[in-house]
């Protein structure tokens, strides 16, 4: 019986962490269509995690948080970004343009949300600047 819970619980795990995977992909595609390029991708730190590292047409830096959902049958994906989260990805900007000695470069940080849903194609929500640190 607590074997069928435990797998249960790395099926689970590893079904997310793919969704994930799949969820950041489709964002990065969304966000070249816009014009922005890839710097890195899953930058961790000692403070975090950043998904996306891009920047926009106008040369700003964009930290960029990717929540994928299968649905949003229980809360928004949004709420998913809390001020803890925010705060690391913030430690985490920071470590990223200290380490690459970039300075004086505008930066902002976007959250975009990408939903399944049942039928259709799926739902990107791209808030740009979505937080001010």
């Amino acid at each position: 019986m607590r074997l069928g819970n435990r797998k249960s619980k790395i099926v689970n795990r590893k079904s997310t962490e793919l969704l994930g995977r799949w969820g950041e992909k489709r964002c990065e595609k969304y966000l070249k269509r816009k014009g922005l390029k890839i710097l890195t991708r899953n930058f961790y730190c000692k403070t975090g995690e950043i998904d996306l590292i891009m920047v926009d047409t106008d040369g700003t830096l964009v930290f960029v948080e990717v929540k994928t959902r299968a649905n949003e049958d229980f809360s928004p994906s949004e709420s998913a970004v809390t001020k803890a989260k925010k705060t690391r990805m913030l430690r985490t900007a920071r470590h990223f343009l200290a380490t690459n000695d970039i300075e004086d470069r505008p930066c902002r940080f976007d959250v975009v949300t990408i939903i399944l849903g049942e039928k259709g194609p799926e739902q990107i929500r791209h808030y740009e600047n979505a937080f001010v640190p």
